[in-house]
């Protein structure tokens, strides 16, 4: 994982979880264990799903951007199909408070979210590479005569085609 990648789950995955510490006990004084139970699943849920993609991303990135927005699209896809599926599963369960999971969730996104933005803020990122990754080369001697030797024959072949041109222009 990259350096930026490894700063970025820190800072996102260190406040939602400490946010999500505070969204259980809420839970608990408000809906009892039920309470607590849906906000430490929600707490759960929320570190889980973005804590892929952000691996998902960094793995991708060393292969190519092009494979950094795949895994970015495939990554939320499938958190959206695996959400889908979760409430729908456990749609009927009783054994925690659904509300309090709900909350969680949304809370915990919202803070994750908000952490991500002030770490890639606040991180001084270069846009530009200090050195030339591949260091430019300079030509055998032998590549540079071939060049001057194909240079001026091009050169005498746009003359002559030229005077060609001027002879036919002044002939009546």
């Amino acid at each position: 994982m990259h350096s930026s990648d490894a700063r970025i789950l820190r800072g996102a995955a260190l406040p939602a979880g400490l946010a999500g510490i505070a969204a259980v006990l809420v839970g608990l004084l408000l809906g009892g264990t039920k309470g607590a139970l849906g906000a430490a699943l929600g707490t759960i849920v929320v570190l889980a799903f973005f804590s892929i993609s952000v691996v998902a991303v960094s793995y991708a990135s060393k292969i190519s951007p092009q494979m950094m927005f795949a895994a970015a699209v495939f990554s939320y896809i499938t958190k959206l199909l695996v959400m889908f599926v979760l409430i729908a599963a456990l749609d009927s369960v009783t054994i925690w408070n659904s509300t309090a999971f709900a909350y969680t969730v949304i809370a915990l996104t919202l803070v994750w979210i908000g952490a991500e933005i002030r770490v890639s803020l606040t991180t001084k990122a270069l846009y530009v590479d200090p050195e030339p990754s591949v260091k430019p080369t300079a030509p055998k001697a032998d590549e540079d005569a071939d060049r001057t030797a194909d240079n001026a024959a091009e050169r005498a072949a746009g003359d002559t085609a030229a005077s060609g041109e001027r002879t036919a222009d002044r002939s009546p």
